[in-house]
């Protein structure tokens, strides 16, 4: 099943999940932030809360609509970091030209990395989704997968970005 058919499938069984979920980014926000552990441990920490106080949060439903929950928290991480940097490679390549500079394009390089990457993710989870069989586990853990692969983007494009720890 592709990444879009997937993301059709959780949302459809999410809504009445919706008004129930106890989801705060506030566990992932505070492994981020205290420095302690890897940043890598940190995705998941706010989704696994979720799942703990919610009623019936063990269910398939509700694991799945938790870790989705984490997922759009860092998806608008990536999207706001991503459109810093392509900011930032717009102003080096306007930067590079006026000195007369005859280098690649930084903001065309990051583009296409960006789009690459897009399909790796989707591949590697539409993979990950596969390994259940079509058995229930396959939501939760195709979720899982795009919120672990958007993390880790998140994770290179600060690094870029000069905010890496």
């Amino acid at each position: 099943m592709k990444a879009a058919a997937f993301v059709l499938a959780i949302l459809a069984a999410a809504p009445a999940l919706a008004q129930d979920l106890a989801f705060s980014e506030a566990a992932t926000e505070a492994c981020l932030a205290d420095g302690a552990e890897p940043r890598e441990s940190c995705p998941g920490r706010s989704a696994g809360a979720c799942i703990e106080d919610t009623e019936g949060g063990y269910s398939t439903v509700s694991m799945g609509a938790c870790i989705w929950a984490e997922y759009q928290y860092w998806d608008d991480r990536l999207n706001a970091s991503y459109q810093e940097l392509v900011a930032r490679s717009e102003d080096a390549d306007a930067e590079n030209a006026a000195s007369g500079l005859a280098i690649a394009s930084q903001e065309q390089a990051l583009r296409e990395m960006q789009r690459a990457w897009i399909v790796f993710r989707d591949t590697a989870c539409d993979f990950e989704r596969s390994l259940w069989g079509g058995g229930t586990g396959a939501g939760p853990a195709g979720a899982d997968c795009l919120m672990q692969e958007t993390a880790r983007q998140v994770f290179r494009l600060d690094d870029a970005l000069g905010r890496g720890r």
